[in-house]
């Protein structure tokens, strides 16, 4: 395959002004609607060969969100494309100022492996709203779902419009030598900064969809079996392999063996006594973040859990509790079923913890008290928070969705999809018959200072 020859077969494409027309912008998107329900079973499917999701948790935390941004963009491109009025000072009247949003050109999406579908194509429907190409590589630690984007990709589009492009590392090093107009990115931090460097070089912008530790505050004041039953529903779905996930637990030391054994009650009622031989409890994606995963679990500390079958990949809900953050575990993010638990005695300690490490992605408040709630969301910075709920926060298409510092740049999801990939033009546009300015701007200005110092 000649990247290069794709890429400027895609750049030729774009300066034709095809991927501009609003019409047909439209249009294709319902086209990739009509593919994408054509192979909705076979997607779900992908995804249980891959992370062993059940049929129900790939139907919503996959096609369910891809179905409403499709819906949502074929309702709104048309209206997200049209100029935008912005006020004009008086000074420089007759005259109207407005943005016009223009596509970045040439794009590459680059999605992982723990939602590999739903984070290939959301993206991508941003990118086809605005009116770019597209070049989407998925990630080779899903080939199943890998296999279904292609196919549907391939079906839908022309290879000078979108195109999928699978492999390894290799085909992600090839691909970054080349030049883009925009580059979307979902990953690991690690990896995020080598793509963001790569941008660099050619003044690329760009979306990084990162990750990092992301806190969950329980304060004393709460309903706590209701509080543990939506942790484990934010920490165990996809096996905690969500970059939303909740990292960490901070509780009140008044209510913390309560919430532990709240806890251990709702992971019993949702995966059974041995989730093991629960098929609706999914698995690691590879051998290697199954090791890395397990390296982490300190069994002096194990609460709950600790148990693993590196054969089936599976790794037991886990619950290690901490008396401080000096171990390993809070040094990096998880992204696996396990679940450090810490207490404090006042939020002061809470906001101190928090500052001390890169800014989350995510931020999880449970608490009645709204003094409690606005000062941690007043005074910690994130990229998007929830207040007595986990993950859901992710599911609502008119929030935009994106981290701050280590955790991500830029956010997506609906029209902040559209905005991403689209640069806003300013346009200036000056009466030629009736100009308010002529006094002041044209010399000569002798005597005429302190009239214009008095008006401007």
């Amino acid at each position: 395959m000649n990247i290069l020859r794709l890429i400027n077969n895609q750049r030729e494409y774009f300066n034709s002004g095809q991927s501009r027309d609003v019409k047909f912008r439209i249009e294709q998107l319902k086209r990739l609607k009509v593919i994408f329900e054509k192979y909705e079973d076979e997607c779900i499917l992908a995804l249980g060969k891959d992370l062993g999701k059940s049929q129900t948790e790939a139907y919503l935390t996959e096609v369910v969100l891809i179905r409403d941004e499709l819906k949502m963009a074929i309702r709104n491109t048309k209206k997200w494309s049209k100029p935008k009025r912005v006020p004009t000072p008086i000074i420089l009247a007759v005259a109207s100022s407005y943005r016009q949003p223009e596509p970045y050109g040439v794009t590459l999406i680059v999605s992982p492996w723990n939602y590999p579908i739903a984070l290939g194509l959301m993206p991508l429907i941003g990118a086809i709203s605005a009116g770019n190409t597209a070049v989407l590589k998925p990630s080779e630690l899903a080939p199943a779902s890998s296999v279904i984007i292609t196919k549907i990709i391939s079906e839908c589009f022309r290879p000078e419009h979108v195109i999928s492009i699978e492999g390894g590392v290799e085909v992600a090093t090839e691909l970054l030598q080349h030049r883009y107009d925009y580059i979307f990115f979902t990953g690991g931090t690690k990896v995020g900064q080598v793509y963001y460097e790569a941008a660099a070089k050619n003044l690329t912008p760009v979306t990084l969809e990162l990750g990092g530790k992301s806190p969950c505050v329980v304060d004393k004041k709460v309903n706590i079996n209701e509080t543990a039953k939506r942790i484990v529903f934010g920490k165990y779905l996809n096996c905690g392999q969500s970059c939303t996930a909740p990292d960490y637990i901070l509780v009140h030391a008044s209510v913390k063996n309560d919430l532990i054994n709240a806890l251990k009650k709702n992971v019993i009622e949702m995966y059974g006594e041995n989730p093991e031989d629960n098929d609706e409890y999914p698995r690691i994606i590879s051998d290697g973040h199954f090791d890395r995963i397990c390296s982490l679990i300190d069994e002096k500390h194990i609460a709950f859990g600790g148990n693993s079958n590196k054969g089936k990949k599976y790794i037991s809900p886990t619950f290690i509790a901490l008396d401080s953050t000096d171990n390993s575990i809070m040094n990096e993010e998880i992204f696996g079923p396990v679940l450090p638990i810490l207490s404090f005695k006042n939020i002061d300690e809470v906001k101190t913890l928090i500052k001390s490490k890169e800014r989350p992605l995510a931020l999880y408040i449970f608490t009645k008290n709204k003094k409690v709630e606005n000062d941690l969301l007043h005074n910690i910075s994130f990229g998007g928070a929830c207040v007595n709920d986990t993950m859901t926060q992710y599911a609502n298409p008119n929030l935009p969705f994106g981290g701050v510092g280590h955790s991500g740049i830029g956010d997506y999801h609906g029209e902040y999809s559209f905005k991403s990939f689209s640069h806003y033009k300013s346009i200036f546009k000056k009466s030629m018959t009736i100009d308010f300015t002529r006094f002041v701007r044209y010399a000569p200005w002798k005597g005429k200072f302190n009239f214009i110092k008095k008006i401007v």
